[in-house]
């Protein structure tokens, strides 16, 4: 399926029912008096997050969604039938911004979450809402209110606990192949990678975390060279970065760490807050070297980017340092979930509070 991570949609909520004008004729009852019933409310339009679906292609296809209109009242005091609200499925991690507007309606960041994008109007009075003392034959309805209309702008930020990043052909498909049961396209020629590939990584039976590959960036990126700045924003929400390197770059003859310096420049320019994210070094494709001078290439690319985080050498192809890359970073991932659930303000039960109908009392 292709990966699509931006559409334009126009939601139409139902327009509300008008009320209607009627009065009561029946046999040996004259002067029966209005009962002309109210409108039913139109229906709303909702988006909701479901982790069923990964890509916003189907709104490429179908890009107008219309709720039902509200019926109109009737007589016998009647009240027009509600129309049915829209419930529009979308991806977890979608972005809702209204076009006119550009304002961000809502982030659709969790499983079953729901978003009230255009709301139905409202139902029409009928006659019987007008009679007085004064008027007991009010011939006076009023029509029901239109629905919202709105143009939204989806956005996709798939969500993953890990993200890679890196030049074109540093070996992030390979790691992400060898890691997890995702099958991006790896070949010996860069840019092989052109959407986002999400792969589960699985530590053991009741662990694991999600990884996302985007297309490598390039220098100039920042200005809209490569693929890389459009797909950036996918490794906005993870909690991890880690920086690939090849450690022996064939392709390009350039050194890794004026490689490794032109993506950090690149990181900075598109968003700092990418910039300030935990990333840790992944020197790849040390199966190239001989292993002799393995510890003397990676202490020169230490050395050389002054890093002082994390670092890890690998070769993805071969599966070599996989284990220990695997478990250091879910070992990260579980510190930060502990971190965050003490963060978490517990709630305090409220002095002298009345019971609650589970207590025995309503």
């Amino acid at each position: 399926m292709k990966f699509v991570d931006q559409a334009e949609i126009r939601v139409e909520a139902g327009d509300g029912g008008n009320g209607c004008i009627s009065f009561r004729r029946e046999k040996y009852i004259p002067n029966g008096g209005p009962n002309g019933g109210d409108g039913g409310d139109g229906g709303s339009v909702y988006l909701v997050a479901t982790e069923n679906l990964n890509t916003l292609v189907d709104f490429r296809f179908n890009s107008t969604y219309r709720a039902e209109r509200g019926h109109n009242g009737m007589s016998s005091d009647c009240t027009g039938h509600k129309g049915h609200d829209l419930h529009v499925r979308v991806p977890v991690g979608t972005m809702v911004y209204d076009v006119e507007t550009d304002e961000l309606m809502g982030d659709l960041a969790k499983e079953g979450q729901t978003l009230l994008v255009a709301k139905g109007g409202w139902h029409g009075l009928g006659n019987t809402r007008f009679k007085s003392s004064t008027n007991r034959a009010p011939e006076k309805a009023t029509p029901g209110t239109p629905g919202e209309h709105r143009v939204l702008r989806l956005e996709l930020k798939v969500i993953a606990d890990v993200g890679l990043l890196g030049l074109p052909n540093a070996g992030k498909s390979s790691l992400i192949r060898s890691v997890s049961s995702a099958k991006p396209k790896v070949a010996d020629y860069p840019f092989t990678t052109l959407y986002p590939n999400l792969g589960v990584v699985r530590v053991d039976e009741l662990r694991g975390f999600v990884m996302a590959d985007i297309p490598g960036l390039i220098e100039g990126a920042a200005d809209g060279a490569g693929l890389g700045l459009k797909f950036l924003k996918h490794l906005s929400r993870t909690r991890l970065l880690l920086h690939v390197l090849d450690v022996e770059p064939y392709e390009t003859m350039e050194h890794p760490v004026v490689s490794a310096k032109k993506v950090i420049a690149e990181l900075g320019k598109w968003s700092q807050e990418l910039l300030d994210k935990p990333r840790w070094l992944v020197l790849n494709k040390i199966d190239r070297l001989q292993p002799e001078l393995v510890e003397e290439r990676c202490r020169e690319i230490v050395d050389g980017l002054g890093w002082t985080g994390p670092v890890y050498r690998i070769s993805a192809m071969k599966g070599e340092g996989l284990k220990d890359l695997i478990y250091g970073v879910m070992a990260f991932l579980d510190q930060e979930n502990e971190a965050g659930d003490q963060n978490d303000p517990q709630p305090e039960a409220a002095p002298n509070s009345a019971p609650s109908p589970e207590d025995g009392e309503e």
